[in-house]
């Protein structure tokens, strides 16, 4: 298995390099609201070049990993991809970390015909399919669709939705709404809220008045564990359904208590200990999370793995096509049953994506931790 490779570093260290490095950029919110993202992005891409490079690099030559903090700000996102382009040379860009800030950057990348694999979940990233843009976080239309087919199975039909106003929340805003009619569900409320802003009892308030079945909240921290606890403290009763921008244990420490019962899409690596031995994924997950456990400290997530995905992309497609560019591009687009972190990815000419909805499972917090929802239909 990959992983079991990348976790078996040469008793030696990295040999000496003769040739100059392939150089990587990378774009993470490091700091900033977006950091419970960014930052196991970038630890996550550090420790798998490390490893690369300790056990002799691709194709002989030693991975530079050159990352910079966009702070999840899109203007700092652009100023810093045109630095990695023009300045660093890079060959190909991982990140950003949310989808705000990949939208901002396409342009320049498309431009300069530099490959990107945006760790940022939005479907409209890659739909419609730009040439030099891929991604490895599953499309939030993906996630919509897993939510609803649970809904479907619990035999809810009014659900009231509450999603960020930001391009995470409008994607995902978009896709509720587009499919929310294949599946029979209707929207009651559809309401957002500001990413700053600190309480939705407003909102809530006026979900509680309506025929809402179920609550479904699109965001990212800390917006999302503010919706949880004003819904506990408003004595809500509803099933409260979060997004994969949460599917992080950021989400339980921020919601505390209050995060109980809410359930969510997520790849498996948050589960990865649950999951049944014959899942094709358990293996290389289970190698990630104790991988980056022992050179962070805490377990490998959901987030850290759309870094590792990314990473091993670029390290096949140079193996297998060459490190320029272009070379890079057109191996990544005819990428075939990769097992990555995020799930068995498929690129092709019409799809940059690579994942279906099997990607994910849908999660529940219990007692401060996620448990794996199988009556859902997941086993």
């Amino acid at each position: 298995m990959l992983a079991a490779v990348l976790v078996t570093i040469l008793a030696g260290g990295a040999e000496a390099f003769a040739a100059e490095p392939i150089k990587i950029g990378g774009l993470f919110a490091i700091t900033g609201p977006a950091s419970f993202l960014g930052e196991p992005e970038r630890n996550t891409a550090q420790m798998v070049v490390d490893e690369i490079n300790a056990a002799g690099g691709v194709k002989g030559r030693k991975l530079q990993l050159i990352a910079y903090d966009t702070q999840g700000d899109s203007t700092k996102a652009k100023q810093l991809v045109n630095k990695l382009i023009k300045n660093d040379k890079v060959v190909a860009i991982i990140g950003p970390s949310t989808t705000g800030d990949t939208m901002a950057v396409i342009g320049d990348v498309e431009r300069a015909e530099i490959p990107l694999i945006s760790c940022a979940a939005g479907s409209k990233i890659t739909e419609p399919v730009k040439k030099w843009v891929f991604k490895t976080a599953q499309n939030d239309g993906l996630a919509v669709a897993k939510i609803f087919d649970y809904l479907n199975r619990k035999k809810i039909a009014k659900v009231a939705i509450l999603t960020v106003s930001d391009g995470f929340g409008s994607s995902g805003r978009e896709q509720l709404k587009a499919n929310a009619a294949k599946f029979g569900i209707q929207i009651v409320v559809d309401d957002t809220y500001n990413p700053k802003d600190t309480d939705m009892t407003p909102q809530l308030t006026k979900i509680r008045s309506s025929q809402a079945q179920a609550i479904i909240c699109w965001g990212t921290n800390p917006g999302p564990a503010v919706v949880a606890r004003n819904v506990k403290q408003l004595g809500i009763k509803l099933p409260v359904f979060m997004s994969h921008g949460v599917s992080s244990k950021k989400f339980i420490e921020l919601a505390g208590d209050a995060a109980e019962g809410i359930i969510l899409p997520s790849g498996r690596v948050i589960v990865s200990d649950v999951l049944p031995h014959q899942d094709k994924q358990k293996k290389s997950l289970m190698a990630f999370v104790k991988d980056y456990q022992k050179h962070y400290k805490v377990e490998g997530d959901h987030f850290g793995g759309h870094a590792w995905d990314a990473i091993m992309l670029l390290k096949g497609a140079i193996e297998r096509g060459g490190d320029t560019p272009a070379a890079i591009r057109d191996a990544l687009e005819k990428t075939t049953n990769f097992p990555g972190i995020g799930g068995v990815f498929n690129f092709s000419r019409t799809d940059h994506a690579g994942l279906t909805k099997d990607a994910f499972v849908l999660v529940e917090v219990k007692k401060r931790d996620w448990s794996l929802v199988r009556q859902a239909g997941i086993e």
